[in-house]
This record gives C-alpha cells, structure tokens and sequence, in this order.
C-alpha cells in the first residue's frame, strides 16, 4: 500500500473553506502524521541539565523572591523538544528543582497531579502530607499524590533542594488540572516508613489495616540504597540492579501514572538498557555516570539530571573503576500499561 496519501493544497479552496467553516478537517492529508509507520512521533528530545548551573540560579530566586509572593519557589527542567513554555519534560513528565529557605514554609495545598519529591541537598526541612510530616534528606523520595494536602517546612540552618517529578502535563493534556489552599495541617502520630520500612514483613492486616491508598508516603534513601547494596552482593551476576518504589500493601506501583525507581551501577560498569515505550527520566544521586541515548552522550555529575525519550535504546556507564554509582529513575511505564501501548524492542 503506498504512503503517498493526497495533500490539503489539491483541495479545492472553497471545498477546504465549507469544511472549516463546519468546524471539520479531512484527515487524509495528516494521516501519516498522527499514525506514522512503525515509531511514534516525539518531541521529547535527550536533554540534560547539570546541578552545577541551576543551583547558583535557584538560590538567587531565593533572593529575589520571596516564598510568600513565590508560594513555591521552582525553576522548571523544560525539554526544547516540547518547547520551553510547555514546562514539560517529556508527553507525562514535569520536572522542576525547588528551593526552601530555612524559616520558610510553603503553605498546604492539594491538587489533581501526583507529585514526588527526590531530595537533592540540605538537611532540616520537612514535607507534611494528609497530616505525616516526612523529613528530608538527600536521595529520600517523599509522595505528595493527587488529592492529599502537603506542605513545606524548613527548621534547619541551610538551603534544601529537591527535584520535583509531576505527571501535570498529561493532568492538564486531559483538562483537569487544578489546585485548592488549605489551612496549615495538624501532623499525625505514626510514619508509614517505620511499619512498612522492611521488605518481606509489613504489618499484619486482620489487625491492622491502613485504610489509605498511600500507606507509605516517605522513602528513606537509606533503606533503598542498603537495598541495592544486598542485591548487587547477594547476586553478584545481576546484571540490572534497580528496586522499584511499591505501595507496600498491593505492591503495585508508588503512584498510578508515572513510575519510580533505583538503580545502582557496579564499579566500571557498563549497562544496556532496552528500548522501550515511556520515556524515563535519570537523576544522579551518587557518583559519576555516562548516558548515551538516540546519538547524545550526557555526563551526569552529582544531582544532574537528564531525559530520554521512548523507543530508544540507553547505555549507562558507571565513571568511576572502584565506586558504584546511584541513579534514581522516574518513567511512564505505569501509564503505558494502563492503556496498553506498552512496549519493549530488542
């Protein structure tokens, strides 16, 4: 069957004005255009962005612009490919790295998007969600799903950063994106990652039922990381060592629509990754790591960040010859599953 499908211009003009002016579109013309042969169309593109330049200008945000006229003081990780203005990392993901002050407080608020949090740098601040507080600390992911007040706490003496992963631009594709003020929150005894912070055990439920969609709310790098650690030594032929952030009473997915992850790279390891439907996203927790994908070649230092679209093939290699490198991972995958376009290409 031949590709060459007819163009708008051999329209007739007055034949093209009717359709417009009845609001209708001949879809022949832009048919190769929404359904291409083989691969989508993306304009997600390799994009990096290195810590090194964005925190000199987050903090001098942090100068300019206080929290109370800010409400939340982020600089958006935009990708060109989908134009800086959309604010949007890839077709699902929203990336911004954001500043708190000590002192400050971002005042409780819910919203349609899920968000998580991946902390950069910076000890003493706090994320109070549906009345946990969570600490922060670097490498902890911290949910803030949709629906659930949260709010920002600084008690400490320096900055806090923290990547912001949100799945808003697929929220506001679908026009229901919103967001409602709250009243600062009353924190609740108990912490989910202190009963589910175990793998193998979690508490049992004839007795002792959560109750929540999101019984576990804070992910302590500490527990992931010894994690892979045992993984890496208990297998040492593993090849992918990578956890996946769960709901520890269903085990399905952290959240319902983008997917988190760890992964940890052997000392000079080299790591080839699938092509695959989502795109993914990979910030550096630890270490040095190389990212080639679609023809680019990133170096990731210590809190870059950088995206990779679907369909694409990505190497990871491990800098340095005697330390393992961490990289946290968010992606599209639960999305994809869901609407069943899912794919991996050898």
């Amino acid at each position: 069957m031949s590709n060459d499908l007819g163009r708008l211009e051999d329209l007739p003009i007055d034949y093209r004005d009717q359709l417009t002016s009845e609001n209708l579109v001949p879809l022949w013309p832009s048919l190769r255009g929404v359904l291409p042969p083989h691969v989508p169309t993306r304009k997600t593109q390799p994009t990096h962005w290195a810590y090194q330049a964005i925190k000199p200008l987050l903090l001098r945000a942090g100068d300019l612009t206080p929290i109370e006229k800010a409400e939340r003081r982020v600089l958006v990780l935009a990708n060109p490919g989908h134009g800086l203005e959309k604010m949007q990392a890839s077709a699902a993901i929203y990336l911004g790295m954001q500043l708190l002050l000590p002192g400050e407080w971002a005042p409780s608020h819910r919203h349609t998007p899920n968000a998580v949090r991946m902390i950069v740098e910076g000890e003493g601040a706090y994320t109070t969600v549906d009345g946990q507080k969570c600490p922060m600390s670097r490498g902890d992911l911290i949910l803030t799903p949709t629906g659930l007040w949260h709010e920002h706490g600084h008690d400490g003496t320096d900055p806090v950063i923290w990547l912001d992963v949100l799945d808003l631009p697929l929220v506001y594709y679908m026009e229901t994106s919103y967001h409602v003020n709250g009243e600062r929150q009353q924190v609740q005894p108990g912490r989910g990652e202190r009963a589910y912070g175990r793998g193998g055990v979690v508490p049992t439920q004839v007795f002792q039922r959560s109750g929540k969609r999101y019984p576990m709310l804070r992910y302590p790098w500490v527990e992931a990381r010894a994690a892979l650690e045992a993984m890496a030594a208990d297998e040492p032929a593993l090849e992918c060592v990578q956890v996946t952030y769960v709901n520890p009473e269903t085990g399905e997915d952290a959240e319902n629509i983008l997917g988190y992850y760890a992964l940890m790279l052997r000392p000079g390891q080299t790591l080839k990754l699938p092509a695959r439907s989502p795109a993914c996203v990979f910030h550096q927790i630890e270490g040095r790591a190389q990212v080639q994908v679609s023809g680019s070649d990133f170096t990731l230092e210590a809190a870059d960040t950088c995206c990779a679209p679907g369909y694409e093939a990505v190497t990871l290699r491990n800098l340095s010859a005697d330390q393992p490198a961490f990289l946290f991972m968010a992606d599209e995958s639960p999305l994809h599953r869901k609407l069943g376009v899912y794919e991996v290409r050898a």
